[in-house]
């Protein structure tokens, strides 16, 4: 049975439902998983056709570093600038893994807990897509493999809320439509490393105010980054509006308990798919294990 979880003015049982009390760095009313929104970054632009001068030339519809929100069962909708009102954050580890001839691209993730300092059960049959909890302080002294493994695993901020999508443009196959979505649910998983930060800080500077973030904005866009080859990619960019509050609602208190439930009924079907595939874990070289244990340099890999 699901805990009722009501906002009120106890910042502290709030910021620990909310995903707040871990500083950085350290039934869903019957809506499965596919319900929410999913909100990313895109970092290529989506490209159209229009007429100049009467030939038919191709030209950036979308730009680059555009906000994406994947709603299922309706499409895709992008928009440069959003304002969000964060509900809650949690934590989690994934691993992009890429398939071949006879099997699909996969991810393994974990169960979403409010802290990365414990072992997180993944659908794997694992823990925390095979990273050992805590630092490793010895990188270098391990075997390539292990650090390629650790290197493809990914700490993840993930971001429950409404994301508001005003003036956005609904992609269908070579056609764009103007669309006012209003607030929209959503859930955001960000893994990289300088976005992380960026968007933890809110919650850092919220949780030091004892605020809680349901009750603010923060209008966010995104910023270029080069990479060495020549090609780019984005990165968040958040301002905090802390001259005024947002009051919640009847609305908000509902949505705020159904993203809770979401979080159990996804920790639930991890939960479920570790049961199937611990088995796969079990033959194990303990040697294999002894290669991430008794590490001493200062080396550490996040």
């Amino acid at each position: 049975m699901n805990e009722v979880v009501t906002i009120n003015g106890n910042f502290d049982d709030m910021a620990k439902a909310m995903g707040m009390s871990e500083p950085v760095g350290t039934e869903i009313s019957k809506k499965s998983a596919s319900s929410l929104a999913r909100l990313k970054l895109s970092h290529t632009p989506i490209m159209g056709t229009t007429e100049i001068n009467g030939k038919t030339v191709n030209v950036e519809t979308i730009p680059s570093g555009s906000f994406k929100l994947e709603v299922p069962d309706d499409g895709q909708y992008f928009q440069t600038d959003i304002e969000i009102r964060p509900f809650m954050q949690r934590y989690m580890y994934k691993r992009f893994i890429k398939g071949n001839d006879s099997t699909p691209n996969r991810y393994v993730k974990t169960v979403m807990s409010d802290n990365l300092n414990v072992d997180l059960k993944d659908n794997d049959g694992g823990f925390n897509c095979g990273k050992p909890a805590g630092y490793i302080q010895d990188f270098a002294s391990l075997p390539d493999k292990q650090k390629e493994l650790i290197r493809q695993i990914k700490r993840v901020r993930v971001i429950l809320g409404l994301a508001k999508f005003d003036k956005a443009l609904k992609v269908e196959g070579d056609y764009n439509s103007d669309a006012d979505l209003g607030y929209v649910p959503f859930i955001w998983e960000v893994d990289n490393r300088e976005a992380f930060k960026t968007v933890g800080d809110v919650f850092v500077k919220l949780s030091k105010m004892k605020r809680l973030p349901v009750n603010h904005t923060v209008y966010t866009s995104s910023e270029e980054r080069k990479l060495p080859n020549g090609n780019s990619y984005y990165v968040p960019s958040t301002r905090l509006d802390l001259t005024s509050k947002v009051e919640t609602s009847d609305k908000d208190q509902e949505l705020f308990g159904d993203l809770l439930s979401w979080v159990t009924n996804y920790n639930q079907y991890i939960m479920n798919q570790w049961d199937e595939n611990v088995h796969s874990k079990e033959d194990i070289d303990p040697a294999v294990v002894e290669t991430f244990i008794d590490i001493t340099n200062e080396e550490k890999v996040q």
